[in-house]
């Protein structure tokens, strides 16, 4: 019992202990000279100066026990929280030898121990980086392979959750999370079912394909899964616990939608002709009847122009649907949506390789097409128009015109003949086209073209169905993959309280509010949060945003924090932040600096949310009392200045800048903890709630 006391408590102990026996020593004196039946005055003398001596004994040990502890017991815990920084934590630096100055040579044996450590700790990390360097550059490639495969990829443990995702799955899913369940983001059962059958087939190459759908949008995917073969199974046999599985999903709902539709126009199409076929049939019947019955010339010049009109009916709604079914098919396989001026640009190169000039002039537009179809299609017309008339010079101008865009091939001369743009319309375009002739790049497209002519200039009108105006582009995918294949083999303990610090998850944050008072009405305006899983901290797992309080921000915060209501106008506000911050920290142990201050902010909002914040939470300011001792200052600056952590100036009292500093800090003094035997969340928290003092413990 009295080993797990710590150091300064058992000196001071050590004192009281020598205090208390001189006071006792002095009492029990005085009781036997007082016990004598022939005391006297000079008893008494000898009682009160016994007293005084005895008080003046307990004053002098109190003052060799202060000066004991101040220049012995705190230098020996600073000393030793130091050491453990360098020794666990990789911190490097000079250790200042006057913190001991009054313990001889301890200090400077120290520091001369933790510089020897970092010598040879360097020349190691060095020898290692030699090798490790090919290892990280074939790691490197694999992970730029695998970021651009087109489907989604997720590698998951025997309880489904993600050991491995891509940024495809991060999009189809609309969630990642190493460590995360797989089942939070799509619907359980078919993943359950497929993964049970791969189980009782027992054979580890079977692959199961499976149709699932997320618990977000509700967007249907198709998945392949296979189980992942344990290392040391042998061949044909699968291990008897619950392996991981590799699952690829691909997102199918736009496949679903258009071949509803392809089988709605295949009916439209049957329905027609069998509707037209019938009343063909019907006609020639009569006319058959009334061949029979030898009928007058006008009776069978109205059967024959009846069956003409149907004939050309059915041509002309043959043609038509036709034609909606190149468009369809163009439109769901090779019409994108290209930059009217790349469109301009590619269109007046080609005219340029013919010897001809053009002007281009669009408005900022994103259009619907088969670019390469339209250019050869244009290009094309203007050879003709330039070998007919003698044009060597153009203008082309793309403008917008309602849902679409109007493209315009203008030319000073002649206009050009209906006839001749028809003939030419249904002649091969492009020898690169195989025979494809202008009508049918017009019917892809579901368009047509005109001819207009205005004084002496003249042009061609080619309307384009489907245009947007040009953007800001958007942020990027994020093409990155997340993995750690630690968590595939990770043994789960049933209580949070027994498991080992390294094998939970952690979710670092900070936030940045109004003011001091989330009881008097003050809100966040900031909100930065960053995952930890496997003892690393992931670096594509990162939650930051701004937030609009609903209230003005003072101009004191704004002066620590540097955010104003202009750049929180347009963020999304507190009820929608904590609800996806909810979720960002699902299923992890929370951590942050001075954790009763921002927990007090979600907290207050968990009844209006329909959500608890009831996740376990450590704190860094206790951790850093139970490494370094109670007696030092536990500010984040002091904390990362002992664990040599440098915060950028800019990003300092900004919340993703402040997180990312708490989450190096914690992992810096994680390997600090275990080296003080605390291996479980259990340990700490029991270790953390002696220094309750500084900070109630929330778990």
């Amino acid at each position: 019992m009295l080993m797990r006391l710590g150091l300064r408590l058992r000196i001071f102990l050590l004192f009281a202990a020598l205090a208390c026996g001189s006071l006792l020593a002095l009492i029990v004196a005085g009781w036997l000279v007082l016990s004598r039946p022939d005391s006297t005055t000079v008893v008494q003398t000898i009682v009160q100066t016994g007293l005084l001596a005895g008080f003046l004994t307990l004053g002098l040990v109190t003052a060799v026990w202060y000066l004991f502890d101040l220049n012995v017991a705190k230098p020996i815990e600073s000393l030793s929280g130091l050491l453990r920084a360098r020794a666990h934590a990789d911190v490097e630096g000079e250790i200042d030898v006057a913190l001991a100055r009054y313990l001889g040579d301890l200090a400077p044996a120290a520091s001369a121990a933790a510089r020897s450590l970092a010598e040879t700790r360097g020349a190691l990390m060095e020898s290692v980086a030699r090798e490790t360097t090919r290892l990280a550059s074939e790691k490197a490639r694999l992970e730029t392979l695998l970021s651009d495969v087109p489907v989604g990829v997720l590698l998951c443990s025997g309880d489904h959750r993600l050991a491995f995702y891509n940024g495809q799955a991060v999009e189809l899913l609309g969630a990642g999370g190493l460590d995360r369940s797989l089942l939070d983001a799509l619907h359980p059962g078919p993943i359950q079912n497929a993964y049970d059958r791969l189980m009782e087939a027992g054979d580890p190459d079977a692959a199961s394909d499976l149709l699932c759908t997320t618990t977000r949008g509700g967007r249907i995917l198709s998945a392949r899964m296979r189980l992942l073969m344990p290392i040391g199974t042998e061949a044909g046999q699968l291990a008897p616990e619950r392996p991981g599985y590799v699952l690829t999903l691909r997102d199918v709902t736009a496949d679903l939608a258009s071949e509803a539709r392809r089988e709605a126009l295949l009916t439209e199409v049957i329905d027609q002709v069998r509707r037209r076929s019938g009343n063909l049939s019907a006609l020639i019947s009569a006319r058959g009847i009334l061949t029979e019955a030898t009928p007058t010339a006008t009776q069978t010049g109205r059967i024959d122009a009846a069956i003409t009109e149907e004939v050309e009916a059915l041509g002309r709604s043959a043609q038509q649907l036709a034609q909606r079914v190149e468009a369809g098919h163009v439109e769901g396989a090779a019409l994108t949506m290209t930059r009217a001026s790349d469109l301009l640009d590619g269109l007046r190169a080609r005219l340029a390789t013919q010897g001809l000039a053009a002007e281009v002039e669009s408005d900022p537009l994103l259009i619907a097409c088969n670019a390469f179809e339209i250019v050869a299609l244009l290009s094309a017309l203007a050879a003709e128009i330039a070998g007919s008339d003698h044009i060597n010079h153009f203008r082309l101008l793309v403008r917008e015109d309602g849902p679409g865009a109007l493209i315009r091939l203008e030319w000073k001369g002649g206009p050009v003949a209906l006839s001749t743009l028809d003939r030419r319309l249904a002649l091969p375009i492009d020898p690169d086209l195989e025979g494809r002739t202008g009508t049918a790049i017009l019917a892809a497209h579901a368009t047509d073209i005109w001819p207009e002519h205005s004084g002496d200039k003249a042009a061609l009108c080619l309307p384009i169905p489907r245009a947007r105006r040009a953007v800001r582009r958007p942020k990027p995918i994020n093409r990155s993959v997340v993995f750690d294949f630690d968590l595939l083999s990770r043994e789960r303990s049933a209580s949070i309280s027994s498991a080992p610090l390294e094998a939970l998850s952690y979710v670092v944050f900070d936030t940045e509010t109004t003011g001091l008072l989330p009881a008097q009405g003050d809100e966040i305006v900031q909100i930065a949060a960053v995952r930890i899983v496997n003892g690393r901290r992931v670096e594509g797992e990162v939650f930051d945003t701004l937030v609009n309080p609903g209230r003005p921000i003072p101009p004191v915060s704004t002066e620590v924090h540097g955010i104003t209501d202009a750049m929180v106008a347009e963020a999304p506000g507190v009820e929608e932040v904590c609800r996806q911050f909810h979720e960002f920290a699902r299923g992890a142990v929370l951590i942050a600096h001075n954790a009763p201050f921002d927990m007090a902010f979600l907290r207050r909002r968990e009844v209006e949310l329909g959500v608890r914040f009831d996740n376990p939470i450590l704190d860094t300011v206790l951790l850093s009392a139970v490494v370094f001792g109670q007696h030092e200052a536990h500010s984040l600056d002091a904390l990362t200045h002992r664990l040599a952590i440098t915060i950028p100036e800019e990003a300092r009292h900004t919340a993703i800048g402040d997180t990312i500093a708490t989450a190096d800090a914690f992992l810096k003094m994680l390997p600090m903890l275990r080296g003080k035997k605390l291996t479980t969340f259990g340990d700490v928290l029991t270790e953390v709630r002696r220094h309750g003092r500084l900070l109630k413990d929330l778990n």
